[in-house]
């Protein structure tokens, strides 16, 4: 079998992985956390997947929630994208091709997209100062064309 034939793992099996090489136990309100993040490909707050969850029926506790946040950024599978109102926005990377985000102040409309000129400055940089480079995450602020009609008719 070639290494296109060879399915990759789940974020599931990943986590359990990790969790195993970390003397850590996987349980079931841990499983129903992951799903939920993995079900939607949106950014997402602690209390916004705490509803998601909820409205679905299934019981898990926020703490839970809170505890998981930091284990699934060390295990590369979720990141923190941006901070907005007193919470830290995060969004599932997994299996997702890196990419940045441009974000209007006015309606907080997010636009995804990668440019292969970051890619090069962060080899370029990498290079200058002696760094392995591991990721980068950028976020450009700015207002969206809607936003600027609105400002510039009222």
């Amino acid at each position: 079998m070639d290494s296109k034939d060879q399915k990759r793992p789940s974020e599931l099996d990943i986590f359990r992985d990790f969790l195993r090489r970390q003397g850590m136990r996987y349980t079931p309100e841990r499983e129903t956390i992951i799903k939920e993040i993995f079900s939607t490909h949106e950014h997402f707050d602690v209390d916004s997947l705490y509803l998601g969850i909820r409205q679905k029926g299934l019981r898990v506790s926020k703490a839970s929630i809170y505890r998981l946040i930091p284990l699934l950024i060390k295990a590369n599978l979720i990141e923190e994208v941006f901070f907005e109102n007193g919470q830290m926005h995060y969004e599932h990377i997994y299996g997702h091709e890196h990419h940045c985000h441009l974000r209007c102040q006015e309606c907080r409309k997010i636009e995804e997209f990668s440019d292969e000129r970051v890619v090069q400055i962060e080899k370029e940089l990498g290079e200058r100062f002696n760094y392995r480079i591991l990721r980068h995450k950028l976020e450009v602020i700015g207002i969206c064309s809607t936003c600027q009609k609105k400002m510039n008719t009222a």
